[in-house]
């Protein structure tokens, strides 16, 4: 029910009140009515209520200057002296018949009300046009009267006190109440005392299961240890090849979209090593398969690391959506940022989405990043394989410059299919490696390499 509809609802209530020829009996409840409506006007306009400009049907009300304009609540406005014009009768009078009483103190509330409402539209109307003059004013009305239902409230309450004329029945009534308080503060303490052996119990059981974790992560990771025990020199070469050989699976859909987004391959490829000289133009895709590496092997790490089934499955990306917070998904999600560039990204698709969803730790299930996914997995296998095999495997590589040697260095497939090297006596220089080699008890896996003839260094990394 809105305001305006309460205010033609206590007209009415005013009108059967004064038809009646039976007296009331005081109620009970003006202190709550009164209360309500206190805390239904505690607010500003918004909006405008159609009312006419002589809607205060002859009631005139005082003002209340600058910031005095506040409720009043059952113990605020103490101080205050009523201001209103409308004369009623006295506290003094008021208290010489209960019956009396009751019908004053309903009356002044029903006008009281009723110049709420009058006060309230005149607000409302100050708003449109807006008239900074007119909303000050008719503000003050609605706190003055505001204030007036205060006083009422107040009065009633005194009234009841001193028609009680028993400083027992109010002890009684206090005691009561305390006596309440002091059965609900009991229960309080009863249901801390319970919630506080709850949370302990729960602390022991937290304690319980990271004891049971630990010991699970030790036996899997001697487990892990286990099946590496059997594995030598040709195993580790195994994966190595399979690395080089998902590195250049990946490094196809990257070129294919570099072209299809209009990348100069040729500059792009000098950028990423210079002064090469090639071959052959297609041999310049060797060049971003180095780039590759190099940021796949950027901090390589030889730890040990819980594989689980990600080595079984077709599709390593349904671990990371199994487990998006692993050490494998926090793997992929490092080596993205490296080696997809963001304008790289951007030209790819038009946004930076798969970026930013790795970075929020969300693994989208698109092509691209499955294509990706796949690479990283078998660099992630090798680095837990070098850390399990003992003793370690060191990992080695080659500058650019120095002389090709065939005891450390193989050049890459295609430089064989070409006949580059068929003269055994000519010296040949190292562009740039393409996979870095691997020693393991006094035995190597050698690094590949791009070479051509020319000048070199005896520099060696």
């Amino acid at each position: 029910m809105d305001f305006w509809q309460m205010g033609l609802d206590s007209d009415k209530q005013g009108m059967e009140f004064a038809a009646s020829s039976k007296p009331l009996k005081p109620p009970s409840n003006i202190s709550d009515i009164v209360s309500k409506f206190a805390k239904v006007c505690k607010f500003r306009s918004i909006g405008v209520f159609n009312a006419s400009e002589n809607a205060d049907q002859g009631h005139v009300y005082p003002m209340i200057s600058g910031d005095n304009a506040c409720l009043l609540d059952e113990e605020s406005g103490e101080d205050v002296l009523f201001h209103a014009k409308k004369i009623y009768p006295t506290h003094a009078e008021v208290q010489k018949s209960g019956n009396v009483c009751a019908h004053v103190e309903i009356t002044q509330l029903f006008d009281t009300l009723l110049a709420l409402k009058i006060a309230y539209v005149k607000l409302q109307e100050a708003h449109i046009p807006y008239d900074l003059q007119k909303v000050r004013v008719a503000d003050e009305e609605v706190m003055f009267q505001l204030e007036t239902l205060g006083k009422i409230k107040k009065a009633y309450k005194e009234k009841l006190l001193k028609e009680a004329n028993s400083i027992s029945a109010c002890s009684a009534l206090f005691l009561a109440e305390v006596q309440v308080k002091e059965r609900a503060l009991e229960k309080l303490k009863s249901q801390a005392k319970n919630k506080g052996k709850k949370v302990a119990n729960l602390r022991k059981q937290l304690q319980e299961l990271e004891m049971k974790n630990k010991k699970l992560s030790e036996e899997i990771e001697e487990r892990e240890r286990e099946k590496f025990a059997g594995l030598n020199h040709y195993s580790l070469e195994s994966v190595v090849k399979a690395v080089g050989i998902a590195i250049h699976d990946f490094a196809k859909p990257l070129i294919a979209l570099m072209k299809h987004s209009d990348w100069d391959l040729d500059q792009a490829a000098n950028a990423i090593q210079s002064s090469v000289a090639y071959a052959k133009r297609s041999h310049k895709k060797f060049a971003f398969e180095a780039y590759i590496t190099r940021r796949m092997f950027h901090g390589f790490l030889q730890q040990p690391c819980f594989l689980g089934n990600i080595m079984k499955l077709d599709d390593p990306i349904v671990a990371l959506m199994e487990d998006p917070q692993s050490s494998f998904a926090r793997f992929c999600r490092r080596k993205y940022m490296l080696v997809v560039h963001p304008r790289m990204e951007e030209s790819f698709f038009g946004n930076l989405d798969h970026r930013n969803f790795v970075a929020n730790g969300i693994h989208p299930y698109t092509p691209f990043y499955r294509a990706f996914v796949r690479m990283a997995r078998c660099v992630w296998y090798l680095q837990a394989l070098i850390a399990y095999i003992e003793p370690e495997a060191e990992i080695f590589g080659v500058k650019q410059g120095v002389e090709f040697s065939d005891v450390y260095m193989e050049v890459v497939d295609e430089l064989k299919e070409y006949k580059t090297m068929d003269n055994e006596r000519e010296r040949y220089r190292v562009e740039f490696m393409v996979m870095p080699g691997f020693k393991l008890m006094g035995t190597l896996i050698r690094s590949q390499v791009y070479v051509s003839k020319g000048g070199f260094s005896n520099v060696r990394r």
